[in-house]
């Protein structure tokens, strides 16, 4: 069995002085033009680094600068864009001067010294890194081979240490645990243990209501004040996003913790495109921004690299009649538009059940989950039916 890689990324700090400053500039907007070069230049349908490289490479080293390992990162940046984008059938359109990959032979970390050496534009150069006891401690030991240069919107400057590791054998699978993520409740699992989102929700209103008030204050304010507006809006959006990061962070990690310990496999829904699909429903603007503005793709990214650092599985099933199918009798509301299901409550018309929705939603999900991993059993034979022969 093929052995898998989980990556760990350590953001760390550097300071570098005006004159390496300008060099990692120019190095940035090097590696975006040769990028946007490049993908121009290439047909659309190559996605092979290799099959681009042939035929950039040599333009990539004479026009942009950038030494030979650059180059080939650049050949590699745009096929694995080009791969990322593919199942969405749009192109890529834009490279922006704020990130440069690197390998071994252009990047190291020296841990005695806590400093790294890059390559950039105009040469070589080494920088001491600000970081505490966790990166630190993820560090030790270990001679990271691959990292990323990046300015943040902050307008300083980080590199994004790649740590690879390997992945533990898969544990035996015992039982399944069914996640229901959602918005009034983040997730909801079949072992009935809810993430309330009622505190999430108060400080995402909190979010929208500062934010509405530095618009209208922008609207009518001077350059000045437009300006400083800005600002405030790039603080309060950074300040949200690590909010949600926090959140989903400690939430995976109790879900995957769970599952962990009691042998599980994780099943959740596969919602590819659930934004598109809900935004066509009629609702609220106030509903709209509390499901657009959470990040459940970063929540399911979380689940998934935790879960297989932790040796879990996880498994997407079908998320089709999910919330309107009950789980004790397997049934739905006879009539087409309607639901047993009001908001968080679902009371079966055909065996009674009543309780709350998230939690009917994931125990179908687990019984999902059991069919495909768990085969053999009778989880969605239905109890109600009768068979009546010769009829």
């Amino acid at each position: 069995m093929e052995m898998v890689n989980t990556v760990l990324t350590i953001v760390c700090k550097i300071q570098p002085t005006p004159e390496q400053a300008d060099k990692i500039e120019a190095t940035l907007e090097g590696f975006a033009d040769a990028c946007a070069y490049t993908n121009n230049a290439v047909k659309p349908s190559i996605t092979s680094k290799n099959a681009i490289q042939a035929q950039v490479y040599q333009y990539i080293r004479e026009t942009y600068d950038l030494s030979a390992n650059l180059a080939v990162r650049v050949c590699g940046r745009v096929a694995a864009n080009r791969k990322t984008v593919k199942h969405k059938n749009k192109p890529v359109s834009k490279f922006s001067p704020t990130s440069a990959d690197y390998d071994s032979r252009i990047f190291s970390y020296r841990e005695k010294e806590q400093t790294v050496s890059l390559t950039l534009v105009g040469g070589r150069e080494r920088f001491l890194l600000e970081i505490g006891n966790y990166q630190i401690g993820k560090l030790k030991g270990r001679k990271p081979t691959s990292a990323q240069l990046c300015k943040h919107r902050d307008g300083q400057y980080y590199i994004h240490i790649q740590i690879k590791n390997k992945a533990p054998k898969p544990q035996k699978t015992k039982k399944v645990i069914g996640v229901d993520l959602g918005r009034t409740d983040i997730a909801v699992t079949s072992e009935n243990h809810s993430f309330s989102g009622k505190q999430v929700n108060e400080i995402r209103d909190k979010f929208a209501r500062v934010r509405k008030q530095i618009q209208h204050k922008a609207s009518k304010g001077t350059r000045s004040s437009r300006r400083k507006c800005r600002q405030l809006q790039k603080r309060l959006s950074g300040k949200e996003r690590r909010f949600q990061t926090w959140v989903n962070h400690n939430v995976s990690k109790a879900i995957v913790e769970s599952a962990k310990s009691q042998g599980a496999v994780i099943a959740l829904e596969d919602l590819t495109g659930i934004r598109e699909r809900t935004n066509l429903q009629p609702r609220s603007k106030t509903e709209k921004r509390r499901s657009n503005n959470w990040a459940f793709y970063q929540l399911r990214e979380f689940i998934q690299y935790k879960a297989l650092e932790a040796g879990v599985k996880v498994i997407f099933v079908n998320p089709r009649y999910t919330s309107q199918t009950c789980h004790q009798c397997l049934h739905i509301h006879p009539i087409k538009g309607k639901s047993y299901r009001s908001r968080k409550r679902y009371k079966c018309g055909a065996c009674g059940w009543n309780g709350d929705a998230d939690f009917n939603g994931s125990m179908m999900i687990k019984l999902l989950g059991q069919s495909v991993t768990l085969p053999g059993g009778s989880y969605l034979s239905c109890s109600l039916t009768d068979i009546v022969q010769g009829y």
